[in-house]
């Protein structure tokens, strides 16, 4: 069974990041969307990150522009509404899309790993969260409507664990 240090991404400026360099640490992979109702949750995923990623979180954010069209910007004009509205420093990677045939690998795993409710392997709407332990195995899958706040439990019980040998 792979994991999530078997895949890489783009970076949102165009450079091939291997999850592998994630080993160890803790992930929240979220995919966002700069005109959505839920777009300030960007607000609360760079506050999780200034306060836990020196404790071991890495958070990564995925644009997609397959919700009613509210991420249609370039990567450049992605990058910059997200550091201009919310001051985002965590990892931002290209434009994917999260569901159907051209799906990104990364999330056709996601999607099996830990699918939604009554079993449902797509993703339902933008800022569906994915918590990946050190081991890079998926921990769990969030809705929109949780908020990053309420995933602190979580993130906290997962960054306690050892880091793998």
């Amino acid at each position: 069974m792979p994991s999530i240090h078997d895949f890489e991404a783009q970076s949102i400026t165009g450079e091939t990041v291997a999850l592998s360099q994630y080993k160890g640490q803790v992930m929240l992979i979220v995919n966002t969307a700069s005109k959505c109702g839920f777009t300030p949750q960007f607000e609360g995923l760079e506050a999780l990150w200034k306060s836990h990623g020196p404790k071991g979180l890495a958070i990564v954010g995925f644009p997609c522009n397959q919700f009613g069209g509210q991420d249609p910007g370039s990567n450049d004009e992605i990058a910059g509404f997200c550091q201009r509205n919310y001051g985002v420093s965590f990892p931002m990677m290209a434009k994917i899309d999260v569901n159907g045939p051209a799906a990104h690998p990364l999330y056709q795993y996601l999607v099996e790993a830990a699918p939604g409710i009554l079993g449902t392997k797509a993703i339902k709407w933008n800022f569906t969260k994915f918590l990946v332990g050190r081991d890079g195995r998926v921990l769990g899958r969030y809705a929109p409507t949780d908020s990053p706040k309420s995933l602190i439990k979580d993130i906290e019980a997962a960054l306690a664990t050892k880091e793998p040998a």
